[in-house]
């Protein structure tokens, strides 16, 4: 059953990919989705079956992939609780997404490769997380890396398309090169890739040192911090996030499928899978803690300010994750997890809700040019509302549960850097409620702005010179294969954490969990979250309120308000709305001096010396001179004769007047 989970995806990627153009678009859609769902029912199997039921945890092996002196790789799958809970959100959001793709890429022309790419990228993520070794990992963890690429620039027409692409491979090539050596040391450390000899080994590593660059290093601390690089990356977090937001030059189902279930929930299950290393590296620990905490609130200032409806969904997300970090850097891996799960319902709802949106207004994204669209797409507004009061954490949805648990775990943990977490992740709380009803207010509400000219800069209800109507313009609801998924991720979103909150973090979370995360002998957090005082226990909730109060007072009620507050702090609204200036700054250091150095390579090293030495300098001298010298090859027998004669004659010359003494 597992092996089907993992390669149905696989399956349906060759058949769109390599038959595509043969068996047509239909077909091709079908099959892919087709065996997703296929994949997803299976994965639901084998949820209940692991995680409720007495199924023993198990390790499939498929083959030897290598052998080189200690090394020693298999395709293994690795099937625990842990496996499973991801299988679910992967295979669940990618089958929904493959499904709202049909409807919502209807008019574009390679369909065929689209689907191929959304099915290779869903492949990528199952074999990274059924990996039984670090090496399998990082194979489906380059997977991933690849098909975002394919999937961001899908439509490769356009430059900006394009650029995001390879802005998104590049940043991930930054991780990516610490988790490589991350993996490095775990095998100079163990002798192994495999993780059971890895977790074995785990605590005999703890106070070993590494000499390097003339000092002593704690090596689980050097190795942990290494593996969260290649996390950072994956994960968008502060410093290696500036590929998400771009990342929405992809399709809008490209989007959900990022930030609901693959790309950047990688480094998340990364960190929860290797929590036997991580439990032996509380100085790394911490600096998960703190990163994620500076994430959740750096992204959640940016939500504030941005006018793309799209964008304000990839902050949040990349603010989400940041609570994933704290959690797992408290040492609170199942809420890490619990809140990935949640989050995957309803992060998906509102991509895919925003897509409608889209769809509705004819692509135009910017929710400035939105407003008064509740009237007109009743079941898209409804529904991302729905997402919303997950995403803020309304009593009882989904959010409520897994997000609250990591403030009151933020605030419990003795954790060096946790009651800075505590401080930015509640921050955060009220900062996302304020964006995310923002969003609602700004597209939902208000006056009917996109009414207002038509694409012709003409009143849209005015009509034509005959006297004809003009509705290009008039939004419509998305039809039922795109609203379909949304109303299963809109269950998720409001009751996944109600059903499930007791076998994540409650009661029966160690009969659920099955020793498939690592948790120290002394790490008291979950217990220690039922004794917080009520008010901290209630505090996401006031943050929650808060911040919808302030958005109902900006955008409804007082909509003049945030240009007022722009205009008068000028400064801090350019600064948020430029994103910190992360990406100028990084242009500034890395990207003019890279071009500078590969100029200066180029022009002045290549074309200059070696050019100019070699193929511009003595070889062109040498073609030069042969082809002059090849001007007296004429193949005329009088000449060589007269040539021979000059000879001659020169030869006698030097003879009678030097040649003899």
């Amino acid at each position: 059953m597992y092996s089907f989970i993992v390669f149905l995806p696989l399956i349906g990627f060759l058949v769109a990919g390599l038959l595509g153009r043969r068996i047509g678009d239909r077909p091709s859609e079908a099959v892919t989705t087709g065996l997703l769902f296929v994949s997803a029912i299976l994965s639901w199997i084998a949820f209940v079956q692991v995680g409720f039921g007495q199924t023993p945890v198990n390790t499939p092996v498929l083959g030897t992939w290598m052998n080189s002196g200690a090394l020693r790789v298999e395709w293994a799958l690795r099937i625990d609780t842990l496996t499973v809970v991801m299988l679910v959100v992967v295979t669940t959001v990618s089958s929904l997404v493959h499904l709202y793709s049909i409807g919502y890429m209807a008019e574009d022309p390679h369909r065929p490769r689209f689907f191929a790419y959304l099915s290779l990228f869903t492949f990528a993520m199952l074999m990274l997380v059924t990996a039984d070794n670090l090496v399998q990992m990082f194979f489906g963890w380059e997977g991933v890396g690849l098909a975002s690429y394919l999937l961001i620039g899908f439509w490769y027409e356009k430059p900006s398309a394009n650029a995001a692409a390879i802005k998104a491979f590049v940043v991930n090539r930054v991780g990516d090169f610490g988790f490589a050596l991350g993996i490095f040391l775990v095998f100079f450390l163990t002798g192994s890739v495999a993780l059971d000899t890895i977790f074995a080994a785990a605590p005999g590593l703890a106070g070993k040192t590494i000499h390097l660059f003339g000092v002593d290093w704690d090596a689980m601390t050097i190795t942990c911090l290494l593996l969260f690089m290649g996390a950072m990356g994956k994960s968008a977090q502060f410093l290696l996030h500036t590929w998400l937001p771009d990342a929405m030059e992809g399709p809008t189902p490209v989007s959900a499928l990022i930030h609901a279930a693959t790309m950047v929930t990688a480094g998340v299950f990364m960190v929860a899978r290797l929590s036997p290393l991580f439990e032996q590296a509380p100085a790394a620990l911490s600096v998960v803690t703190i990163f994620g905490a500076t994430t959740a609130f750096f992204a959640a200032t940016v939500g504030l300010v941005q006018n793309d409806i799209k964008r304000v969904i990839a902050y949040s997300t990349c603010s989400q994750l940041g609570y994933m970090f704290v959690a797992m850097g408290v040492g609170g891996y199942s809420l890490g997890i619990f809140h990935l799960f949640t989050h995957a319902f309803f992060k998906a709802l509102l991509f895919l809700g925003a897509g409608s949106v889209i769809h509705a207004m004819h692509h135009e994204q910017d929710m400035r040019k939105m407003g008064g669209l509740h009237k007109h797409i009743p079941a898209t507004f409804w529904l991302m509302t729905a997402g919303t009061f997950a995403l803020t954490g309304l009593p009882l949805t989904s959010g409520f549960f897994s997000k609250d648990a990591i403030i009151e775990a933020a605030f419990v943990s003795q954790r060096p850097g946790a009651l800075y977490a505590f401080f930015m992740v509640a921050i955060a709380a009220g900062l996302t409620s304020f964006y995310s009803w923002r969003l609602v207010f700004m597209t939902f509400f208000g006056p009917e702005r996109w009414a207002a000219e038509d694409a012709h800069g003409h009143d849209a209800h005015a009509g034509d010179a005959s006297g004809h109507d003009d509705h290009a313009l008039e939004p419509h609801e998305s039809p039922a294969v795109m609203l379909v998924p949304l109303y299963v991720l809109a269950a998720g979103a409001l009751f996944a954490g109600l059903v499930f909150r007791n076998a994540f973090i409650g009661d029966g979370a160690e009969a659920f969990w099955k020793k498939a995360l690592f948790q120290r002998a002394d790490n008291h957090l979950l217990h220690d979250m039922h004794n917080v005082p009520e008010f901290i226990a209630h505090l996401a909730t006031w943050m929650m309120l808060a911040g919808f109060a302030a958005a109902a007072w900006f955008y409804i009620f007082s909509p003049l308000t945030p240009r007022r507050l722009a205009e008068r702090n000028p400064q801090l609204y350019q600064f948020l709305l430029n994103k910190w200036y992360f990406d100028e700054l990084y242009d500034l250091i890395f990207v003019r001096p890279a071009f500078w150095l590969g100029r200066l390579f180029w022009k002045g090293g290549d074309g200059r010396v070696i050019d100019g030495i070699g193929p511009d300098g003595i070889a062109a001298r040498v073609i030069e001179t042969a082809g002059r010298a090849a001007k007296l090859q004429t193949g005329y027998l009088y000449h060589y004769a007269f040539a021979m004669l000059m000879g001659v004659a020169a030869m006698m010359t030097w003879y009678l007047l030097g040649g003899v003494r």
